[in-house]
């Protein structure tokens, strides 16, 4: 890994940092900027500290915003960006393992740096005196380390959600948890049951799409788990003793997600695809495991965790529908691709193939070749039904409600009975598609058949 000694920051970032010192204040770029500058990436934006109170900072520049200023941060527009200056500061008691009580400004830089929370995340940079580093944070990025500032059990204290993050940072660049530090996040676990739920989705989500979303097994390891997802915690305490299967849930759960598209709702979909087999498991007289049902199971499960999660309703869906499907049975059949993409919806009927594909993927790769055949030939005629514009769903029926109320039928249920029943046979025929053909089959259609 290329680590630099010699950053280069924005034009706008020099600027404020140049205001500051004519001032006669300090300032340097600091936090997850720097971090990201040493290791070659792009910073998504820039932070500031310095030694002038949020007061000063507001009369140094023309357009600001108070961000936090009660905590010393103060939004600086400049050009349209928004850049946040922090006052050094030092916090008091954190009674609730979230916040500080009290916050008290100081002039002195390393006091600032010692209150953030890991090493790769406190260091600071100035354009002309360089790196100002007082915990080793270059070194641990150069270590690939993530290594907590001072007592790591005194940070976890002061906020809980920080264990949470050193995970999430560890999967995000790839990096090893120190031995000290991931043990105080075993012995403060208990913490995090006091963090918001909707915090606890986002470091969630950040691990899960991830370049390394296999390192999601430390929230097993630290015992986070059973606080954060219980649901999937158990799965990773269910065998599966199956031939086409060669991990516990849990770990092909983990397999999964990390088989998947980088995608929020897919890797959802995949952590908790499976979440319905430690209530489904039976064991039959060869002491083959099975877990019939447990689709339905899951999608339960799923509701119940993005609920409490507090995901958006249209997200929630979404997750659960491909869920609900996720063991469905597609034969490389037009009229069985036709019903699944009927009865799943054209808007995730593609996602659905990549949640089977990552599914069987993270099996047993024995069976893997003739599986992926399979459903490589149901993409293919997927393509082609698409292209060939066959009618999958009621809007693109030839045949309408006043179509068959023209013909003498009577308005109510029944149309709606024999739309569906015209769709299924389209369905089964594409070629009846068509107004004449339709009116032909809903003539032979026994409404008596359809209750």
């Amino acid at each position: 890994m290329e680590i630099r000694t010699n950053i280069e920051i924005p034009e706008s970032v020099s600027y404020i940092i140049s205001v500051l010192n004519k001032n006669g204040y300090e300032a340097f770029a600091v936090g997850g900027c720097v971090r990201d500058s040493v290791l070659g990436k792009k910073p998504k934006d820039w932070d500031i500290t310095t030694s002038a109170n949020p007061l000063r900072v507001k009369e140094l520049f023309e357009k600001t915003v108070d961000t936090g200023i009660k905590h010393g941060t103060v939004t600086v527009v400049l050009e349209g960006e928004n850049y946040e200056v922090t006052t050094y500061r030092i916090e008091g008691e954190y009674t609730d393992n979230r916040r500080p009580d009290s916050v008290e400004f100081t002039t002195s830089l390393e006091e600032d740096l010692s209150r953030r929370d890991f090493t790769v995340n406190s260091i600071a940079y100035h354009p002309e005196k360089g790196f100002v580093d007082p915990f080793g944070g270059v070194d641990d990025l150069r270590g690939k380390k993530i290594r907590a500032v001072r007592n790591a059990g005194e940070r976890f204290r002061e906020d809980a959600l920080r264990m949470m993050r050193a995970i999430r940072f560890s999967a995000q660049l790839d990096f090893e948890l120190v031995e000290d530090t991931f043990e105080a996040i075993i012995d403060n676990a208990s913490l995090i049951k006091k963090v918001s739920a909707e915090r606890i989705r986002d470091e969630l989500t950040k691990t899960l799409i991830s370049e390394h979303p296999m390192k999601f097994i430390l929230f097993r390891e630290a015992d986070l788990l059973r606080y954060i997802l219980p649901e999937v915690d158990v799965c990773f305490d269910t065998a599966q003793n199956h031939p086409y299967h060669v991990y516990n849930v849990g770990i092909h759960t983990l397999h999964a997600v990390a088989n998947i598209p980088n995608d929020r709702v897919l890797r959802w979909v995949m952590l908790l695809h499976d979440t319905g087999k430690p209530v489904t498991k039976t064991t039959d007289e060869e002491g083959i495991d099975h877990f019939y049902g447990h689709p339905h199971h899951s999608e339960r499960i799923a509701e119940q965790v993005l609920n409490r999660l507090k995901f958006d309703n249209k997200t929630l869906r979404k997750i659960c529908a491909l869920i609900r499907h996720h063991d469905r049975n597609i034969e490389p059949s037009y009229r069985s691709v036709r019903k699944a993409v009927s009865s799943v919806g054209e808007d995730i009927f593609c996602n659905l193939l990549k949640v089977q594909e990552a599914d069987k993927r993270s099996q047993n790769p024995e069976k893997l070749q003739p599986r992926l055949e399979k459903l490589g030939e149901i993409k293919r005629i997927y393509s082609d039904i698409v292209s060939n514009h066959h009618c999958l769903n009621l809007k693109d029926l030839a045949f309408s409600g006043e179509d068959l109320i023209s013909m003498g039928f009577k308005p109510g249920k029944e149309i709606g009975q024999l739309l569906n029943a015209l769709l299924e046979a389209v369905i089964e025929n594409p070629e009846l598609n068509s107004k004449e053909k339709l009116r032909e089959v809903a003539k032979n259609i026994s409404l008596s058949n359809l209750d």
